[in-house]
């Protein structure tokens, strides 16, 4: 990565309306903060707890929407995989593709983002140490692509629970990847009785500023102008009109560290 970098937006798309507002005010904090900007949206989501959870506004609408918002605001995207067989579709539509993190040990799903020639991102599994991330990396890395990310997003904590590792980033960056906080995941209170994710926004800035003063390369955050009408994790989703402040308090930190 040349700058640091914020990969942002709706946890899903669930309409043609919300996710390029919230894609052009996040631009225009970025282009103000001197970060680069990647547009992330969920094209489908496929690991809800319940069955009558929102999983999606259909797989192609919602690509062709992730891929005008690239096009329109001149912008790279990304998005979720879940099977290796998506992958060769997906890609046509986005820059990058996304792991997450309770698949992060899918050989065929990791080989097959890798031969795709998108940059991929793996999120770290709640279940494994930094330094395991060292064979989701190689995996991707044996199909020739070097454009891979590491991404932290916490530590199972009992059931319901999860801790964010203050030696995380550093330890995963010596396996020679940048390295992405996903301060939004990361507050996440997870099986919820209800079955509904629950999760602590306020203190996604204490994440944030954790995370930049460990040496982090970038950041992931789902972004949302009223995560309260959400239809895809209400509960850990950042007020869109609070991340200027976080992001321009965490750049004066990386400033002070880097001067």
């Amino acid at each position: 990565m040349k700058k640091f970098t914020l990969i942002a937006g709706p946890c899903a798309i669930e309409d043609d309306m919300i996710p390029f507002k919230i894609a052009k005010e996040v631009k225009a904090i970025c282009n103000k903060l001197d970060i680069e900007f990647i547009f992330k949206g969920s094209y489908r989501k496929a690991n809800r707890s319940k069955l009558d959870s929102f999983t999606g506004i259909g797989d192609d609408i919602a690509l062709n929407i992730i891929k005008q918002i690239g096009k329109d605001l001149r912008v790279e995207t990304i998005t979720d995989i879940h099977e290796s067989h998506e992958v060769a579709h997906v890609a046509k539509f986005v820059d990058h593709l996304q792991i997450p993190a309770f698949l992060c040990r899918q050989t065929a799903l990791l080989l097959a983002a890798g031969e795709s020639g998108c940059g991929v991102n793996i999120k770290k599994g709640q279940f494994l140490s930094p330094e395991a991330m060292v064979f989701p990396l190689e995996k991707v890395l044996s199909t020739g692509n070097k454009n891979v990310w590491l991404c932290e997003r916490g530590t199972t904590f009992g059931y319901s629970d999860l801790i964010v590792d203050a030696t995380a980033i550093h330890r995963m960056k010596k396996l020679g990847a940048p390295v992405i906080m996903d301060c939004t995941h990361s507050v996440q209170k997870p099986n919820k009785t209800e079955g509904v994710t629950g999760g602590d926004p306020t203190l996604i800035e204490s994440i944030a500023l954790s995370a930049i003063a460990t040496g982090a390369d970038g950041f992931f955050m789902e972004v949302h102008p009223n995560p309260s009408e959400a239809k895809s994790d209400p509960h850990t989703m950042l007020q869109l009109d609070k991340l200027e402040g976080i992001l321009t308090k965490c750049m004066a930190v990386r400033k002070a560290l880097n001067s």
